[in-house]
């Protein structure tokens, strides 16, 4: 009897000594301690260090700060216009801002068809595209982790039920399903664009974070919150979604030049935005008339796509790195 109540006993012949949601000692998580409080000078050190992740760093934080003070940052408005199609490094000469003087601009990366400057209407454009990133990211994000934890906490009908959605968009690719949802939407927007491009990547967040619940549900503080009465709600937000969070960014950082070029490819089809809004895909496909007499039309903003996804993707691989070694020196401790 006394082995059963004694100072040695288990938790289970103790949970008496502690209230709804009190969790004793040995089966709590593991606190802050300087290992896990240093896991964020580690991950930065790993990008440091990471040459390639280090560049895509940069530039993402430069694609986001473009972005952002776009009005301050582009030299000329997203309207104005100068001589049509002229090269880049060239001058359009004129009185474009209607004072009576001859003015004399200079325009790096040329102008379009239109007689808008290119390097305005792509900083502008980022703008476009980052919000675009972001919201479409929100929406998959938040809709695809709630499928994730509740297919992997559950497990059985709910998880066949669940997943076999998940697995039915799948099969279709993200492209496609967004021009079904735009069309179903009835009409062009950042609005559409933005919900039909989050639903179409749900799928990929569900299907990673059901791996990991599944593997969070069977440690020893999650039976013991079980234990102590701890409701299903609170150990998916308290105990599991925490644990979760770095491939969650990892996946995110992932997420956001998939956006992009989903964003460009529907703007490219004609499905995206409003003609009027500058995009770095409606500029592309407007140039696409002219790619043998304007080349940089075109170019120019592929080049920019090019560059800020292939900055996403090294930034990502390179913290989803850090991450892992952070995660074996944490284990091996």
């Amino acid at each position: 009897m006394s082995s059963e109540t004694g100072p040695g006993s288990g938790f289970g012949e103790r949970r008496g000594e502690f209230g709804p949601g009190e969790m004793p000692e040995k089966y709590r998580q593991p606190e802050a301690t300087e290992e896990y409080q240093s896991l964020g000078q580690r991950l930065v050190e790993g990008i440091v260090n990471d040459k390639l992740a280090l560049f895509g760093a940069v530039v993402v934080v430069l694609f986001v700060l473009t972005a952002a003070f776009a009005p301050f940052i582009a030299p000329h408005g997203q309207e104005e216009r100068f001589g049509f199609m002229k090269e880049p490094g060239e001058n359009s000469v004129g009185d474009f801002d209607g004072d009576g003087q001859t003015e004399t601009v200079f325009h790096p990366l040329g102008t379009d068809s239109f007689g808008h400057d290119i390097l305005s209407r792509l900083i502008f454009g980022a703008r476009v595209s980052l919000l675009v990133a972001l919201a479409t990211l929100a929406i998959s994000l938040t809709i695809g982790t709630g499928i994730g934890i509740l297919a992997g906490y559950y497990g059985g009908v709910v998880d066949s039920l669940l997943m076999r959605y998940v697995d039915f968009q799948w099969a279709f690719p993200e492209l496609i399903l967004g021009v079904g949802i735009i069309a179903i939407s009835g009409g062009l927007g950042v609005t559409n664009v933005v919900i039909a491009i989050g639903i179409a990547y749900i799928d990929d967040f569900a299907r990673l974070i059901r791996g990991e619940i599944l593997s969070i549900r069977e440690e020893e503080y999650i039976t013991a919150a079980r234990a102590i009465g701890m409701g299903d709600a609170r150990i998916m937000v308290r105990e599991m979604l925490p644990n979760a969070v770095a491939p969650i960014i990892v996946q995110a950082t992932l997420m956001i030049p998939l956006a992009i070029l989903a964003e460009a490819g529907l703007s490219f089809l004609g499905l995206g935005v409003k003609p009027t809004t500058p995009t770095w895909g409606l500029l592309l496909s407007q140039g696409r008339d002219f790619i043998s007499q304007a080349w940089w039309i075109s170019v120019m903003p592929g080049l920019a796509i090019m560059v800020v996804v292939l900055a996403f993707n090294m930034f990502g691989d390179g913290l989803r790195d850090a991450f892992d070694i952070s995660e074996g020196e944490v284990d091996e401790r």
